[in-house]
C-alpha cells in the first residue's frame, strides 16, 4: 500500500514559531519611536509607553483594559483549542524545547533522539555528565539573558546597562534578575514538565472551560481500538490481542505517541490535563500509520468529530462568538479611550476653609475660594500653562483668577503645585438658609496650543448664604 504524502510536522511549525515569539519578545523592549517604546511599563518614571505613545500612571486606565484582553484571549484559545496556548505560546513550553531539543539533543547529542522524550541519558558515564554540565551553563546563561529581557520590559535596556554598572545602588532590580535566573534554572533543568503538571493552575482551569467541540489532540478510539478500560487501565500491549475483541483496530501499539510525549502520558488513555497540546503525538502517528498508507490515528479534532462521530467540529459556536466580542469591544473600547489622551494632567484640590469674605472701601463684598492644582506637562518639552474659569451659563457675575497672575513654565514629567485663588465681587445666588456651591469649569491650556494642549476639569465655587454677605456690607 502506498504511503500518504508527506507533510510538514507540528514540531517544525512549532519550532519556526517558537523562533518568532523569541525574536519579538527580546526585539520589542529596544524598540522607540521618538524616545517612545512599543511597550514599555515604567516603575522609574511612572510611565506607560504603548504603542509609541506614553502615559502617566494617572492615565493607566488602559491597563485594565490589556488585562482583561490576555485572560479573555487566553480562556478564549482554551475553548477554541484546549491547551494551545501551553503548548504553542508559553514560556515554560518555549524554554523547555530550547533546553532540551536543541541544546541537550541536537547541540550536544546528550539525547539521542527527540522523539523519544521518556528515557533520560545515562548518567553513570562520565561523557554524559561532562555534556549536562556544559548543557546546564548554556541554559544559565540563556536564563539570564530570559530574566534581563523580561526586566526590560518594566526597566528600558539603555537604563538597565547604566545600572549594570552600579549594581549595589540597584540591589532590588538585579536581585530580581538573580532570582528570575535561578528559578529558570531550577525549573527548566530539574523541575521539566512536573511544573505543568502540579505547579501551574491552567491545567485545572481548562478542564472548566472545554466542551465537545474544543480541539485537541485525540486517539481515534473508533479506528484504533480501545486500549484502555473506563478505569483507565491498559488492556492491550500488542495489536494481535487488541484485534480479538475489536478485528478493525489499527493500533499497532508501537506507543510512538508515548515515548514522544513531553509530559509523559499516553494520549490512548483520552482526556488529561497534563495534556499540553503540543502534538507531538500527532506527529508520530502520522509517521507511523503513513508507512502504512493510513491516516494517523492521533489527530488534532474535537470530541465531536472523532468520538462521537456527530459530524464536523463546530469552530464558530455561540460560545466563541461571545469571545470574539467581548475581546472586539475590550479592543475598540481601549482604541477609543488611548485615542482622547491629555497631553496635561491637572488635578483639583478645594481647600478646606470654604471661603474667606471681606468689605472692599467702595461697598462691595469680596468673596475667594482657594484651590491647589496639581499640573503635569507629559510633553517631551517645556511648555506655559494658564487657566480660565468657565461659569455656568445664566450666572450673572463673574469669577476672576487672582492667582496666580501670569502663566508659568512647567517642565516634563515633574509635577508642579500651584495655589489658586478665584475671586468674584458679584452676587452670584441669594439664598437666605445655606451657602450655594456654583458648579464651574477650569480650562487649563498650553500657551501658543490653546486648541491643542488643553484640559477641562469640573469644580466649584461656594458663594455664601445671604445673611453672611449682609453681614460684611
Amino acid at each position: 500500500m502506498a504511503s500518504l504524502k508527506k507533510t510538514t510536522s507540528w514540531r517544525v511549525y512549532r519550532y519556526y514559531f517558537f523562533g518568532l515569539i523569541s525574536v519579538l519578545l527580546l526585539a520589542i523592549p529596544w524598540i522607540q519611536i521618538n524616545d517612545s517604546y512599543l511597550f514599555l511599563l515604567s516603575f522609574d518614571n511612572l510611565k506607560l509607553h504603548l504603542a509609541f505613545v506614553e502615559y502617566d500612571m494617572q492615565e493607566l486606565y488602559l491597563l485594565p483594559f490589556l488585562l482583561m484582553i490576555l485572560f479573555l484571549g487566553i480562556f478564549g484559545m482554551t475553548v477554541m483549542g484546549g491547551r494551545v496556548f501551553c503548548g504553542w505560546v508559553c514560556p515554560q513550553t518555549i524554554f523547555r524545547v530550547v533546553y532540551r531539543d536543541l541544546i541537550e539533543t541536537k547541540i550536544l547529542k546528550l539525547r539521542k533522539r527527540i522523539k523519544n522524550k521518556q528515557k533520560e541519558p545515562d548518567m553513570s558515564k562520565f561523557e554524559n555528565k561532562l555534556k549536562k554540565t556544559i548543557a546546564i551553563l548554556i541554559w544559565t546563561f540563556l536564563s539570564f539573558l530570559a530574566s534581563a529581557d523580561l526586566l526590560w520590559y518594566f526597566v528600558p535596556p539603555e537604563d538597565f546597562f547604566t545600572y549594570l554598572q552600579n549594581p549595589m545602588d540597584h540591589t532590588i532590580l538585579f536581585g530580581t534578575v538573580l532570582f528570575s535566573a535561578l528559578f529558570l534554572i531550577y525549573d527548566i533543568v530539574f523541575l521539566k514538565e512536573d511544573y505543568c503538571i502540579y505547579v501551574c493552575p491552567y491545567s485545572r482551569i481548562q478542564s472548566v472551560l472545554y466542551d465537545d467541540n474544543t480541539v485537541m489532540a485525540l486517539y481515534n478510539t473508533n479506528r484504533g481500538g480501545t486500549i484502555y478500560d473506563k478505569n483507565k487501565e491498559k488492556q492491550f500491549t500488542k495489536q494481535k490481542d487488541i484485534q480479538v475483541d475489536e478485528p478493525h483496530a489499527e493500533c499497532t501499539t508501537c506507543e510512538s505517541c508515548v515515548t514522544v510525549c513531553p509530559t509523559h502520558i499516553d494520549i490512548r488513555k483520552g482526556l488529561q490535563l497534563e495534556c499540553i497540546n503540543c502534538l507531538e503525538c500527532v506527529d508520530a502517528c502520522t509517521t507511523v500509520m503513513g508507512k502504512l498508507g493510513k491516516p494517523s490515528l492521533v489527530t488534532w479534532s474535537s470530541d465531536y468529530e472523532i468520538t462521537d462521530q456527530k459530524g464536523k467540529t463546530k469552530y464558530f459556536r455561540p460560545k466563541i462568538i461571545l469571545y470574539i466580542v467581548l475581546l472586539l469591544a475590550l479592543s475598540i473600547g481601549m482604541l477609543v479611550i488611548s485615542s482622547k489622551k491629555e497631553n496635561m494632567l491637572l488635578n483639583i484640590n478645594k481647600e478646606n476653609r470654604l471661603y474667606s469674605i471681606k468689605k472692599m472701601p467702595d461697598g462691595r463684598v469680596r468673596v475667594d475660594n482657594a484651590y491647589e492644582f496639581l499640573l503635569q506637562n507629559t510633553k517631551k518639552e517645556k511648555m506655559d500653562f494658564f487657566f480660565d474659569v468657565i461659569i455656568p451659563k445664566g450666572l450673572k457675575g463673574k469669577i476672576e483668577i487672582i492667582k496666580p497672575k501670569m502663566h508659568f513654565s512647567v517642565v516634563p514629567g515633574i509635577k508642579k503645585k500651584k495655589i489658586v485663588l478665584l475671586r468674584t465681587y458679584d452676587e452670584l445666588a441669594h439664598n437666605e438658609r445655606d451657602d450655594v456651591i456654583i458648579p464651574i469649569t477650569i480650562k487649563a491650556y498650553a500657551i501658543g496650543f490653546e486648541d491643542k494642549i488643553v484640559v477641562f476639569r469640573k469644580a466649584t465655587f461656594t458663594y455664601p448664604r445671604a445673611d453672611i454677605i449682609s453681614k460684611n456690607k
